[in-house]
């Protein structure tokens, strides 16, 4: 499955209509009506805010809005446009503004189908993979040869610098022996804590 970390949105233009797609990052806790309503301030008096989503690990559920359009002619294409690209914990919205020219049920099947690939297309897409997550700290005579040792491994998120030096970190790769070897060559060095986690990479 693939995820998304930011909120898209591209514009197309068929027979005078406007087709904004938003596409949106979610969780299992997310209030989707929450998000609907920021389309909605995004671009006020539309004329509909069809919408799909997807979420859980493994995209276990799922749900499409046509939001007034005839019955399957909106929400259930944009959720097949999430399904084809193997998206999950997303959000997309289609905003249409009508120009005046009816597209019957084949030409909206299109235009949101369209309006939602072409969101997802420019959306920056990421996988979710297990990860170690640490926790160290080390007085400052070791700081120099734990970063050399470090240096190409680790995703560094924060450094604190007190009457120790505390690291947190996260690696995608097995750096356990790496720290044991230094835990038993320096005894003052201590490994405080590591957590199992997932983290989304490109």
């Amino acid at each position: 499955m693939y995820y998304i970390k930011d909120i898209y949105e591209n514009k197309i233009v068929i027979q005078k209509s406007e087709f904004i797609g938003i596409l949106y990052p979610i969780t299992m806790d997310t209030d989707i009506s929450t998000l609907i309503n920021d389309a909605k301030k995004r671009y006020p008096k539309a004329t509909h805010y069809c919408s799909a989503y997807i979420r859980g690990k493994n995209a276990e559920y799922a749900s499409a809005n046509d939001d007034g359009e005839p019955s399957r002619t909106a929400g259930v294409p944009i959720l097949e446009i999430l399904k084809a690209h193997n998206l999950t914990d997303c959000l997309c919205v289609v905003v249409r503004y009508f120009g005046g020219i009816k597209l019957g049920s084949g030409g909206l099947i299109r235009a949101y189908s369209n309006a939602a690939k072409e969101v997802v297309k420019i959306a920056d897409i990421y996988k979710r993979i297990l990860a170690s997550h640490y926790l160290v700290k080390m007085p400052y005579s070791l700081i120099d040869r734990f970063e050399y040792a470090i240096k190409d491994h680790v995703t560094m998120i924060q450094k604190d610098y007190t009457d120790i030096v505390s690291y947190e970190f996260t690696s995608l790769e097995p750096i356990d022996s790496l720290l044991t070897d230094m835990k038993h060559e320096f005894k003052e060095f201590v490994e405080l804590e590591k957590i199992e986690t997932f983290v989304l990479v490109k």
